[in-house]
């Protein structure tokens, strides 16, 4: 499970899965940022989670050594939730910010006010050091819409990449929130990436495609960096039931390759 209207430390970890709340083991080798997510150049005023990929484990907590800076070097004043949440294999890194600030109408909203406003210019630091700088945009409150989704063609008896371009940015932690199941309903065994700032998913199998009818399918619990999901929005009142996440498909067809596909002129 993913985000939705919690706030609590405790239930931020467990709808972050398999995520664990403290840092992972150390090891010995100094480890180096990898790339931070999300990775455009603008995100959304009411951002509510960013990533940041080492090539190693990494040494001791890492948030303290976090900092978001304005333009003019100064710190941005509590913009995180205090807590670590870490990929199993100890190299992925999800902070959040403060739920409480990003959501309107709490308590700490009303008190700090909002972490991020549209127009500001924003860097997140590592160790004093730039590692990413963002354009902030007006706030998103819609949410991905996979019925607006656009997928590429691709050729029976090839392993060419569905290229899916999406309606907008999604969290860049779900890449494998979205699949294909072949005209069996089987999922289809291949290699998942997120690039162009998280907003074009591209897809190349294992094996090669076989002529007939797929589904590419989202799951309900698909959340964009402002945490809205499929079927339901982070802005919406604390005490409103929560919505069951609801998965989604769109269906496209492989047609049969060409009789001459593969052949070559003398």
């Amino acid at each position: 499970m993913r985000l939705c209207r919690l706030c609590g430390a405790a239930a931020l970890a467990v709808a972050l899965g398999a995520s664990h709340a403290a840092p992972p083991t150390p090891s010995t080798a100094a480890a180096q940022r990898v790339r931070v997510q999300p990775s455009a150049g603008q995100v959304p005023a009411n951002l509510l989670r960013l990533s940041i990929e080492f090539a190693a484990r990494i040494e001791g907590p890492v948030l303290p050594r976090l900092a978001l800076l304005r333009p003019d070097g100064k710190p941005l004043v509590q913009p995180f939730l205090e807590q670590e949440l870490w990929s199993p294999d100890g190299r992925i890194l999800t902070v959040l910010m403060h739920p409480g600030r990003v959501k309107t109408g709490l308590n700490a909203r009303e008190v700090l006010g909002p972490i991020l406003v549209d127009g500001d210019d924003v860097s997140l630091t590592l160790d004093g050091r730039p590692i990413q700088h963002w354009r902030v945009g007006p706030a998103d409150t819609s949410g991905p819409a996979v019925s607006a989704w656009r997928l590429s063609s691709v050729r029976a008896a090839s392993r060419q990449a569905l290229v899916v371009t999406l309606d907008g940015a999604i969290d860049g932690r779900d890449a494998d929130y979205i699949a294909i199941a072949d005209p069996q309903g089987r999922r289809v065994s291949g290699q998942a990436r997120l690039k162009d700032g998280e907003r074009t998913w591209t897809f190349t199998p294992h094996a090669p495609w076989r002529a007939g009818e797929y589904r590419l399918i989202a799951r309900g619990t698909l959340e964009d960096p402002a945490g809205n999901r499929l079927g339901g929005r982070f802005e919406t009142p604390a005490d409103a039931p929560a919505a069951a996440p609801v998965d989604a498909a769109l269906a496209f067809t492989v047609g049969r390759a060409s009789p001459s596909a593969g052949m070559h002129r003398p």
